[in-house]
């Protein structure tokens, strides 16, 4: 077998991918089939770092709306990613990987605090380790504090796992001549104002270099194939 192209990853997943067909609440046999996937990355050696989103539960800035602080309703948003990232981390444990999850909020009696060099250390170690609570900060989204993390344990790549697959020049679902990108760079996303991710993460990742996969999470093998480096979905990156 190929060597994988990535050696560090960080694996962002929306909130809403892990509801799959029902919209909300978790969907375990799509968390499973995740994790399926996320063991084989671990056992080619791959050190991988996740970031859930909490939409399947939670959005604070959406669900909050107009009748709650947004602050508080953000808090909320990322508790929801917390109840995500515990689901996860049982179904990988059930599956004999190692994981551990540290948090940017303390909540010491469920997981770890953050702490950038006891991550590395578990990543080196050959645990998974999902990050919850975001940057820890309201009005910053879960992208940001996954570009934050992929920053700050020095990942190869962001994956990207979103319900579409790749970078389109508009939405797909409302105009059907859209195009596709294989690759493009940040200054193009941020430019044509495309919804890679907010444009704080978009920026934070190029001012960091690093580049991110958008690919479909309609079949997780997807991931696998991202990290022994085929061509899925879109890459964004500096230049090419």
């Amino acid at each position: 077998m190929n060597e994988p192209k990535f050696k560090r990853v960080l694996l962002k997943i929306s909130g809403e991918a892990l509801a799959g067909e029902q919209h909300r609440g978790l969907d375990f046999e799509v968390i499973g089939q995740v994790c399926d996937v996320i063991k084989k990355c671990v056992e080619l050696g791959v050190q991988v770092g996740v970031v859930f989103g909490g939409g399947n539960l939670w959005r604070g800035l959406k669900d909050g709306g107009d009748r709650m602080e947004r602050t508080r309703a953000d808090h909320m948003g990322m508790l929801a990613t917390v109840i995500n990232a515990l689901a996860v981390a049982d179904c990988l444990e059930q599956r004999g990987v190692e994981v551990r999850v540290q948090t940017a909020i303390s909540m010491e009696a469920i997981a770890e605090p953050y702490i950038r060099g006891r991550a590395i250390r578990h990543l080196e170690k050959g645990r998974v380790v999902i990050f919850g609570c975001g940057t820890g900060n309201p009005y910053f989204s879960t992208d940001t504090g996954a570009v934050l993390r992929a920053a700050e344990i020095e990942a190869d790549a962001i994956l990207l796992a979103k319900n579409i697959d790749g970078v389109y020049s508009a939405d797909p679902r409302k105009d059907p001549e859209a195009v596709k990108f294989d690759q493009i760079t940040y200054d193009e996303v941020l430019a044509r104002h495309l919804m890679v991710m907010d444009t704080t993460a978009t920026s934070l990742s190029m001012d960091n270099s690093i580049p991110i996969v958008l690919f479909a999470l309609k079949d997780p093998e997807n991931i696998l194939r991202v990290v022994m480096g085929e061509q899925i979905g879109t890459i964004v990156k500096e230049a090419f």
